[in-house]
């Protein structure tokens, strides 16, 4: 190796050094006074990344909070990102010691209180709440991954026996890809179904967000590159497509891929505090008052190691990326017996899908009642028009 070839390493090391500050900060030993989790909020029309803290009670605008600290000298100037993205992508390279610190100088000077605190700290009935990823590049989707929905409707020795059998031949899982912008929603807000699409059930599934991109990651280090989890709903259109044309089977962009079916939130806990979810999930959704999904991490067909190593040997994961781990049985596919006899959901419906430790996402259905009269007939028909 010559000396000029050993100048110009030195110089590109020393580069990338000075280039890249926010991957060199300092990892200082603190940890949190108290657990929070994160999310995206607006005030008016003002959109925040914010702390959720409190049991679920207390909103800090995160960016404004920076902002507060940083007037005290004994502590850094740093740029807090002002979307969720770039709160991810920067968390695990010392972005998480700033948040800490802002929790640890809220809690010591009492300045959660949400009558007389600061401006920047809001009660969550005060606040927006909006899908906490504005937009992730994927949404990455476990079809059939529990025991219970793969036997939708099963006898319990049914059930038994098809567990038996799939647990001696598992294979791999099988995913599918969700929009983004149009489909994900945020807490609170209408769940549409479409003009004509009759047959649209609910899913309630864990979603496990991204913290660092990785490809070919091995299940013994997939939670490395997990940031966190947060609920999810995979609203479905089971009205398939018309008869004629090209067909090979499912229509997973009809049954999938509407507007509103991708509910998200109602915030994200970062992983240091929620623990291992193959040890902890439980989640159950409730229509109407009714409960008619519930369902633990033993019922997973795949768990979520396997299901992050299997989505990185085909696509490359980036932070914000999310992967839904799947769902149980009781969907409307299953019947579950509700007031209004239909096993699907019926326009007025409010529909709550709740993981523990993590929230609740709640939802009212409303039909859309008309499309554009100068439509040449080239769209997605009603399920009425061709089913049997």
């Amino acid at each position: 190796m010559t000396r000029r070839f050993q100048w110009v390493l030195t110089l590109v090391a020393a580069f990338c050094i000075i280039a890249a500050p926010a991957r060199a900060l300092a990892q200082p030993a603190i940890e949190p006074a108290e657990p929070y989790k994160v999310g995206t909020f607006a005030v008016g029309n003002e959109q925040f990344v914010g702390l959720v803290m409190r049991d679920d009670s207390t909103i800090v605008d995160l960016v404004e909070a920076n902002k507060a600290l940083e007037f005290m000298p004994q502590y850094t100037q740093l740029d807090m990102p002002d979307d969720m993205l770039g709160l991810i992508e920067n968390y695990e390279y010392g972005l998480k010691y700033r948040v800490y610190e802002i929790v640890n100088w809220l809690v010591a000077e009492e300045r959660l209180d949400t009558r007389d605190g600061p401006a920047f700290v809001h009660r969550v009935e005060d606040v927006d709440i909006r899908a906490p990823i504005q937009y992730p590049s994927k949404i990455m989707n476990a079809a059939v991954n529990f025991y219970t929905h793969a036997c939708e409707g099963c006898t319990e020795e049914q059930l038994a026996e098809r567990t038996r059998q799939r647990r001696e031949n598992r294979g791999v899982p099988y995913l599918f890809l969700k929009p983004t912008r149009g489909a994900i929603i945020g807490d609170g807000q209408d769940v549409i179904m479409p003009f004509g699409r009759d047959e649209i059930e609910y899913e309630v599934e864990m979603a496990i967000v991204f913290g660092s991109s990785g490809k070919y990651i091995s299940a013994a280090r997939a939670y490395d590159h997990v940031f966190g989890y947060m609920v999810a709903m995979d609203i479905s259109d089971r009205g398939g497509r018309p008869p004629g044309g090209f067909s090979s089977g499912l229509d997973w962009f009809v049954g999938k891929g509407h507007d509103t079916f991708a509910p998200h939130g109602p915030w994200i806990v970062p992983k240091e505090f929620y623990g291992d979810p193959m040890e902890r999930l439980h989640q159950i959704t409730v229509v109407d008052g009714v409960t008619v999904q519930e369902a633990r991490a033993g019922d997973m067909i795949h768990n979520i190691p396997e299901l992050i190593e299997y989505a990185s040997s085909l696509i490359t994961l980036f932070p914000g990326d999310v992967l839904q781990s799947g769902t149980s049985g009781g969907t409307g596919s299953g019947r579950v017996e509700r007031a209004t006899g239909s096993g699907y959901l019926i326009d007025g419906e409010t529909i709550s899908a709740t993981i523990q430790g993590i929230g609740t996402l709640t939802h009212r259905v409303v039909r859309e009642t008309s499309v554009p009269a100068d439509l040449s007939g080239a769209q997605l028909p009603p399920t009425s028009s061709y089913r049997d």
